[in-house]
């Protein structure tokens, strides 16, 4: 078995939900919630930009409107802006204390920008013990394996999916966790058991593919990469995937950290 560099998979590990319950892929994409992929959001940045534009005007009329503060921050992040986007929710956040998908979004912002421990404190807000979201424990997760604390983030995605049986994205949370802690036949059973679930997405079968290269079947891990994508997308995923392989390969020669840094979530 390949040793594995922790940083090398943070990065393209945590596909739980730090955005309004979104995913991430294998690439370094501007997701906050989850362990890493390959693809990006079907939305272009012009798009975005366009969502950032009408929302950023509702928000200047009124900073405290939670919606409007949630999504201008979601916009921000797509479009890199990620202080600027913690800083809108941090605003908000102080007018509206208790508000939960607030509290949960102004988290997701907060691991962004790589402040882990505050992003703990404040999804401990997002929920209660009376109330668990199952969105907002996988995202905990994330942020505990991205602070290397693995047994945790486990637990958290474990109530995750007792709460949703079979989620792909608290799965695939899950087996990236497993690989983070070099359990990679673990992680490849749960990545698995993930994109064989009704509406696993194309993430999660990059995430399956990294494990599966990560144990030096790169032929199956790039017939897995392929997918059913179109051949400009399979082309790139299989290209990404080559990427972080190799950099594992030289990480492993040369004894350094990867430059990669860990990815959260959209």
């Amino acid at each position: 078995m390949q040793k594995i560099s922790a940083r090398l998979l943070a990065s393209v590990a945590l596909v739980a939900s730090l955005a309004a319950g979104g995913c991430t892929t294998m690439s370094t994409a501007t997701s906050s919630d989850t362990t890493g992929s390959i693809s990006q959001s079907s939305r272009s940045e012009a798009e975005w930009r366009e969502e950032m534009q009408t929302w950023g005007k509702r928000y200047q009329a009124n900073p405290s409107d939670p919606e409007a503060a949630i999504r201008y921050a979601q916009a921000l992040r797509a479009i890199g802006q990620r202080a600027q986007a913690a800083a809108v929710l941090e605003q908000a956040a102080i007018q509206n204390p208790d508000n939960r998908p607030l509290l949960g979004a102004y988290g997701r912002a907060l691991a962004d920008n790589g402040n882990f421990q505050q992003a703990l404190d404040v999804l401990n807000r997002a929920h209660t013990p009376e109330q668990p979201d199952w969105r907002i424990l996988s995202v905990q997760g994330a942020v505990l394996d991205q602070m290397g604390r693995h047994q945790e983030a486990q637990k958290h995605y474990a109530s995750a999916l007792r709460l949703m049986p079979d989620e792909p994205s608290v799965l695939s949370n899950l087996g990236l966790s497993y690989a983070l802690s070099k359990n990679l036949p673990q992680a490849e059973e749960t990545l698995r058991r993930a994109a064989a679930q009704r509406g696993a997405e194309p993430k999660v079968r990059q995430n399956l593919a990294l494990v599966v290269g990560l144990q030096g079947r790169f032929q199956e891990a790039e017939t897995i990469a392929r997918g059913d994508l179109s051949p400009s997308e399979a082309a790139a995923n299989v290209a990404t995937l080559r990427k972080m392989l190799a950099q594992q390969s030289d990480w492993n020669k040369n004894k350094r950290a990867s430059p990669l840094a860990p990815s959260t979530g959209s």
